[in-house]
């Protein structure tokens, strides 16, 4: 039994929806209730001729949104596949304005780099440094000459 290998069950209909009632899976069923809901809703704020104005294109929106399948994909994926495609379109456009030999110019142009920044530190006098030197050992208290405020 040490050569055996276990076996192990692979799922093979993952795109398939699971059904609740008869042939409606549990996406199309919260369409239509939630649908059915705002139709209600529809129904007790305005009057019936506005009722039927505006729930007719729901219902029909609903059912297109629920139950069409284009290319085995749902029609809220083609609907969000065709939104995304018109706010980035894939086709690119070359505007040429330049000439080849504006171009080649470009590429092959040497660009030097920038020179080194100069760093120079003032040179520490013999008084600077005696004035740092006091103000280090007195922790800050003692205040230099040249930065005293008059």
């Amino acid at each position: 039994m040490a050569g055996e290998s276990e076996q192990f069950v692979i799922p093979q209909f993952i795109d398939v929806e699971s059904k609740i009632i008869g042939p409606v899976t549990v996406r199309q069923f919260t369409l239509i209730m939630a649908s059915g809901l705002v139709g209600a809703v529809i129904y007790k704020l305005f009057d019936f001729s506005l009722f039927l104005l505006l729930v007719i294109p729901l219902g029909i929106v609903t059912l297109l949104f629920a139950f069409v399948k284009i290319n085995g994909q749902g029609l809220h994926y083609v609907a969000l596949n065709w939104v995304q495609t018109l706010r980035r379109p894939s086709l690119r456009v070359w505007n040429k304005n330049k000439s080849d030999a504006e171009l080649r110019a470009k590429i092959f142009k040497k660009e030097l780099p920038p020179p080194p920044p100069s760093y120079t530190k003032p040179s520490l006098h013999g008084s600077r440094l005696r004035d740092l030197s006091l103000v280090v050992n007195t922790g800050g208290v003692f205040v230099p000459d040249d930065e005293k405020i008059t």
